[in-house]
């Protein structure tokens, strides 16, 4: 019990981090020197020395930390900080991560830049590997506005470095320690142990970038210098789960996902259908720089990948990885540009119209440091973004890391947290992703492996998994024959339409899954060449907790004589105006329509039975009339489309009641001719 209150309240020490009394530095006003690397000219800039500290409360070297460019200069090295909030001041905190103790001089400046000496050391310092150096002087009775640092770094030999420089009001010496979440501490503290996968997934050699599927019944991860690779380098594997949550056998999936180079997956589709690999695949079998995508065919054997077209990519490092949003229309990858801030930063792409990716944009300062990003992993509420840094203080040299978006543009994020000790160690924690469910966590790490790097996992508390959603599973049938069939699934959030995203029913690998985020009605609508459209509608407005369910599509084989129902054609009330919300369907049948060029309808009107009888026959003519005439806006020959209206003479449900009136008041199309 012991044991467990003290982790209790070590955890807690670190969660309350900053609610110390302290404020870093904000800008830098001057500098002696900074250490630049041509290639990567952030990394130990001076600028790297605001904020709170990046490295401690562990030491050593750190690219998110001033460095001056002379490791042994006798005549002085200096930096001067300033502050947003001027204050009285009785502590300087300096966070010195590497060879500390070359600092000689602390000089204060009050709001005229009157300079005030606080600290002098004319003593050489033993040798330390680093340090928060507390320094405590009488409450200044003027309001500090800056703070200089003198060093003398041939007192310590070897690289001088500083994290941090702080200021406080307060006698408490003040620590850096680990922005870790209150969550994590929750989990942490209920010491659930990381499980290591065991044999059939993990072995002598080298086990990395685990992708488990969002139902999470396969896990796809890669394997090195395995014997039963189709050569000595990377392939990709598959181990299925079974219903008891034991790995079986795993597969290597063979050509054409793995070659005779390196080969690694990033994201699988929730359908599993899709799988985003690294590399572009050339026809010769060999692999260039890139991203592909590879999609399973009618018999479920993996397609030949494709390459993915992103506008403008370029990648300075020998490294990337990507991640895929549920819905198939965000990707977030790693990549070291002329924009980054150090190594390798996060970087979000969009799926254009045209099935090609826009340009990557730089996600900002909030997530990316000038160490670096990898490992990004998009969580199934496309909300917690995860990834493991070196560039914010953790528990080791890789820590993992989750940020949530703050909006749609992808580029605003909550300030990270470290997912605390029950996933990171002191050694390196990376490649973090989880099932829809967000029962269990995935990541690889090389503590306590069987070889250099191994698969484990966590499960984890419901304090730190992501937003609940729902999978929505099913099949596409024939709706005469009830056989299943391979289908396109399209399903959009309501009201505010447009395609929220889209899978693929196959009907070899058990038709389609999707992930929806909860507290959102949506609609689904299933396509199949030589058969009309269906459409369904999910609600999961009072939905709280993740949810399995199943929604079988059924499609009608075109024939004439077929009457298909409109579900989202809206009015204004009483009027024959089409609202804007009723154009993505209306869209639909535009285009359907254009697929056969020589289908003719006839739109067909009907309404309840409230109010005057002709004049409901009137109104339904009139709506039908102005679907017409928006689909002839849209390229339909008029002589294609008949109309006309029942008013309320053909019900489909009781007018005794609001909610029933609602079925009767509807817009249908009856096919004429094929």
């Amino acid at each position: 019990m012991k044991k467990i209150l003290f982790l209790a309240f070590l955890l807690t020490s670190l969660f309350t981090t900053y609610a110390q009394e302290v404020q870093w530095a904000s800008r830098v006003v001057a500098f002696s020197s900074e250490y630049q690397d041509p290639k990567m000219p952030k990394q130990y800039g001076a600028a790297q020395v605001t904020g709170k500290p990046s490295k401690l409360p562990l030491f050593g070297n750190s690219p998110c930390a001033w460095r001056p460019s002379q490791d042994d200069n006798a005549s002085g090295e200096w930096i001067k900080v300033a502050y947003i909030q001027p204050q009285s001041v009785k502590q300087i905190a300096i966070a010195e991560n590497m060879n500390a103790g070359t600092i000689t001089r602390i000089y204060a400046y009050d709001l005229q830049d009157k300079e005030y000496l606080l600290f002098e050391n004319k003593k050489d310092t033993s040798r330390m590997v680093g340090r928060m150096f507390n320094v405590f002087v009488k409450e200044t009775t003027y309001k500090v506005a800056a703070i200089k640092i003198m060093m003398n770094t041939s007192r310590i030999k070897g690289v001088n470095q500083i994290d941090a420089i702080g200021i406080s009001s307060s006698s408490e010496p003040v620590e850096a320690r680990i922005n870790i979440s209150k969550n994590a501490s929750t989990q942490a503290a209920t010491q659930v142990k990381r499980e290591n996968l065991g044999r059939n997934v993990n072995s002598p050699y080298d086990e990395i970038c685990p992708v488990i599927s969002p139902d999470g019944k396969s896990l796809y991860f890669t394997r090195a210098m395995h014997p039963g690779n189709l050569t000595p380098d990377q392939d990709i594997w598959v181990a299925q789960i079974d219903a008891r949550g034991m790995f079986g056998p795993a597969k290597n999936l063979g050509a054409p996902i793995n070659t005779i180079q390196h080969n690694s997956s990033f994201s699988i589709s929730p359908d599993g259908n899709t799988m985003l690999l690294n590399n572009r695949y050339m026809p010769d079998g060999k692999l260039k720089k890139g991203l592909s995508i590879t999609r399973r065919m009618s018999n479920g054997e993996w397609g030949f990948p494709e390459p993915v077209q992103i506008n403008n990519y370029y990648n300075d490092n020998e490294y990337a990885e990507f991640s895929l949003a549920q819905n198939g229309k965000v990707l977030v990858m790693t990549a070291q540009r002329n924009d980054s801030y150090g190594s390798k930063d996060l970087y979000v792409s969009f799926l254009q119209p045209n099935n090609t990716w826009s340009e990557p944009k730089n996600m900002g300062a909030m997530v990316n440091t000038a160490d670096g990003e990898i490992s990004p992993f998009i969580a199934s509420d496309g909300v917690s973004l995860y990834y493991s840094t070196g560039g914010l203080s953790g528990f080791g040299n890789m820590d993992v890391f989750v940020s949530k978006r703050l909006d749609d543009s992808w580029l605003n994020w909550s300030e990270p947290q470290n997912l605390g000790p029950a996933i990171n160690s002191e050694a390196w924690d990376t490649y973090y992703t989880i099932p829809a469910s967000g029962d269990y966590a995935y990541f690889v790490s090389d503590k306590e492996s069987s070889g250099e790097n191994d698969i484990f996992r966590i499960k984890l508390d419901k304090a730190i998994q992501p937003d609940p959603v729902a999978l929505v599973y099913g099949n596409v049938y024939d709706a005469q024959t009830k056989q299943p069939l391979q289908a396109s699934i399209s399903y959009e959030a309501l009201p505010k339409g447009g395609e929220a995203g889209s899978a693929v029913a196959n009907p070899v690998t058990d038709g389609y899954k999707v992930v929806l985020p909860l507290k959102f009605k949506y609609s689904f609508t299933a396509r199949a060449e030589g058969f009309m459209s269906a459409e369904e509608e999910i609600d999961l407005t009072q939905e709280t907790a993740y949810k399995e369910i199943r929604k079988d599509l059924y499609l009608m084989p075109l024939a004439v004589g077929q009457l298909v129902r409109l579900n989202h054609i809206y009015f204004e009330q009483s009027k024959h105006a089409l609202l804007e919300t009723s154009f993505e369907e209306l869209n639909r049948v535009a285009a359907l329509m254009k697929e056969n060029p020589t289908m003719e309808i006839q739109l067909e009107g009907h309404t309840d039975n409230v109010g005057d009888f002709m004049l409901n026959v009137d109104l339904s003519r009139n709506r039908v009339a102005a679907v017409k005439d928006y689909l002839v806006s849209k390229g339909i020959e008029e002589k294609r489309i008949q109309v006309k209206g029942y008013g309320s003479t053909r019900p489909v449900a009781s007018n005794s009641n609001e909610k029933t009136r609602q079925q009767n008041r509807r817009v249908e199309f009856l096919i004429l001719k094929k």
